[in-house]
């Protein structure tokens, strides 16, 4: 049954800890976590064993990425006290759920998924793991082991989510009704591009701003950003909407984006200048969270404190879960 109550209705989201965040986690997602955080009871889950999928070759370098998105996630604003922030491979119940909704779900849906099949191509994998075919079964346990209403996510990963949605209906129809059907909140805000202007800012392609770096790192990388290629010099007139500086103006200082634009057509703003200005605006938006970040980096055993406490309420939740999986679905044996 779905709650009508916002602050009683639940919200899962989270990320693989594959490396530091960068600012397009934050317009797309991070941001919303933290405003919603106050109105929603959100679970946030550091996907530890999805992270594997793509690098089960390197499991040693999980111990540092789940502490280090952490961070992030402490440092941008997500309040531990608002929002319960877990470790996925330290809730065995996920798995459990995991192996239950595999029963219901055919290798053939999966191999159409069209999330699986770019990531494949992306990885050049020609033979897909056990694993990372079942991807989508994984986050549908991580997504319903809370019984949760709202997924926040980016428009890629609108697959994933519908792929729950029919895994609970099934579940609820052949067994008997326990999860909620969970729905995709996308955010209003498009992804955000590269340092590179060709893609998506990714940490594999190397052309992020993280939310850790510091000030003169992020003036470093704006200065070798991409902008209009049909500006030379710097009274040429100037096309912003296929500059990159420009679409960052807009996301991170919108106040004056309208005015850099209308001067950067009339040729009255050099791309140094703008990238300057764009600078100080980046600067003044990560200051917070360069100052939050010092207190977690001073003392790591508040972040391990954090996680896990987060992971031990998680775990409560998820027995619960587990208890009406098992009774509905006639498993309970010695519970009669």
């Amino acid at each position: 049954m779905i709650l009508s109550n916002k602050k009683e209705k639940r919200i899962l989201t989270g990320d693989r800890p594959t490396g530091k965040l960068h600012l397009g986690h934050y317009v797309g997602s991070l941001q919303n976590r933290v405003e919603l955080q106050d109105e929603y009871n959100t679970f946030l889950i550091i996907a530890d064993v999805q992270a594997l999928t793509t690098n089960f070759d390197q499991p040693d370098k999980l111990s540092e990425d789940v502490r280090q998105v952490a961070r992030d996630y402490l440092a941008a604003g997500i309040d531990p006290e608002k929002t319960t922030i877990f470790v996925q491979s330290l809730v065995p119940e996920i798995a459990e759920l995991t192996v239950f909704y595999s029963m219901i779900v055919t290798v053939n849906q999966l191999r159409h998924n069209p999330t699986i099949k770019s990531e494949a191509e992306q990885y050049g994998y020609k033979e897909m793991s056990y694993g990372f075919l079942g991807y989508p079964v994984s986050q549908a346990a991580d997504i319903t082991f809370c019984r949760a209403n709202l997924v926040p996510v980016g428009e890629d990963q609108i697959p994933h989510i519908e792929q729950t949605r029919k895994i609970v209906r099934k579940f609820n129809n052949m067994y008997g009704e326990v999860f909620p059907e969970p729905e995709a909140l996308i955010s209003d805000f498009p992804r955000l591009m590269g340092l590179d202007g060709k893609n998506k800012m990714s940490k594999s392609l190397n052309n992020a701003i993280y939310l850790s770096d510091s000030r003169d790192e992020v003036a470093q990388k704006i200065m070798q950003a991409k902008t209009d290629p049909a500006r030379i010099h710097k009274d040429d007139l100037g096309h912003p909407e296929v500059c990159t500086v420009y679409h960052y103006h807009k996301a991170f200082n919108l106040e004056e984006s309208d005015e850099i634009a209308e001067k950067c057509r009339a040729g009255t703003i050099g791309c140094v200048a703008c990238k300057k200005r764009l600078t100080e605006k980046l600067n003044a938006f990560l200051d917070p969270m360069r100052e939050r970040r010092k207190k977690y980096l001073k003392n790591p055993e508040l972040v391990d404190q954090i996680l896990m406490e987060g992971t031990a309420k998680a775990r409560e939740e998820a027995a619960e879960t587990m208890k009406m999986v098992r009774k509905v679905m006639k498993i309970d044996y010695f519970n009669n």
